[in-house]
């Protein structure tokens, strides 16, 4: 997309603003991060984010809730600053900061017979600086699929924040016809999606157990990859210590059309919420995750 106007204008200041602020070095953009968490757990949207801990986690006490909520605090505003740092971070600095354990597997099915390799993530860690992948990847082309944000200003500066690692993003309605193509053309190619958002009513086909939950989930990374018989991976971020970063890839099929319908899905699931409980300050849980029931769901399909 490419902002004209008064919105370009504005364009320009943010990005220079940012910039500017990304040219510090991490320690002190964490001791920013710090002083925001002041701010930030103080009033945004803990009423939610307690509610969804609480129920995700009912074994767990109070005090341990509370704990949770302020690891997760401080992750969410170190996620911020980190973003911030990806408008100038270096291409060394990077690769010591956003390794990738095993990668040779997804590496490896990309190079197969079938060129398109999916790489499913949640939010979970750092998942934006999961845009350097390229750099590990070599010759493969590497994509993310994304969902334009309704305000220019910010959907350009983030998707040049995220190309400059030399990837390719994706819009989600463009997601099947531009894969066909690199399919088509054997093009080696790896495709980051995150699919742990809650779907549109209309979107809604398939619910699965999810942290205690009967869950809503996107299908669409299975039913593309059974289309174009491509492979599935899952993306396991760990957090090293503050400021670096670790994703294994761990396989989900090579032969996506032997598994049943949804048994991606179900499996991926699985996967994060096997990372959720693990480590759950490292979730997103400021997102509204269950407010789509399956019993409505059925009202609304009667």
């Amino acid at each position: 997309m490419e902002v004209k106007g008064a919105e370009r204008i504005l364009y320009r200041i943010v990005w220079a603003l940012l910039y500017v602020v990304s040219l510090l070095p991490l320690r002190v953009l964490y001791a920013l991060s710090d002083v925001a968490y002041l701010v930030v757990s103080s009033f945004y949207r803990r009423k939610l984010v307690r509610q969804q801990l609480t129920e995700c986690f009912p074994e767990k006490s109070l005090e341990e809730i509370k704990e949770i909520e302020r690891r997760f605090y401080h992750q969410f505003c170190d996620q911020i600053v980190e973003m911030v740092k990806e408008l100038s971070i270096g291409h060394e600095e990077m690769m010591r900061r956003m390794k990738f354990v095993d990668g040779d597997l997804i590496f490896d099915a990309a190079h197969s017979e079938h060129p398109i390799a999916f790489m499913m993530l949640g939010h979970f860690g750092n998942w934006e600086w999961i845009v350097s992948l390229p750099y590990w990847a070599g010759d493969i082309h590497c994509c993310q699929v994304y969902h334009p944000l309704t305000d220019d200003v910010l959907d350009t500066l983030f998707l040049n924040m995220r190309n400059r690692f030399g990837g390719e993003c994706i819009k989600m309605r463009q997601t099947v016809r531009r894969l066909i193509q690199l399919n088509a053309a054997h093009q080696p190619t790896i495709c980051g999606m995150i699919a742990d958002q809650q779907p549109r009513w209309d979107a809604i086909h398939h619910f699965t157990p999810f942290l205690g939950h009967d869950t809503a989930v996107f299908i669409g990374t299975e039913e593309v990859a059974k289309k174009i018989e491509a492979t599935v991976f899952y993306g396991s971020v760990r957090r090293v210590r503050r400021g670096y970063y670790e994703c294994k890839v761990i396989p989900i099929t090579l032969h996506p059309n032997e598994l049943p319908d949804y048994q991606i899905t179900d499996r991926y699931m699985q996967l994060l919420e096997a990372d959720i409980r693990q480590h759950p300050e490292l979730w997103l849980w400021t997102h509204k995750r269950w407010t789509r029931t399956k019993e409505e769901w059925k009202e609304r399909q009667a």
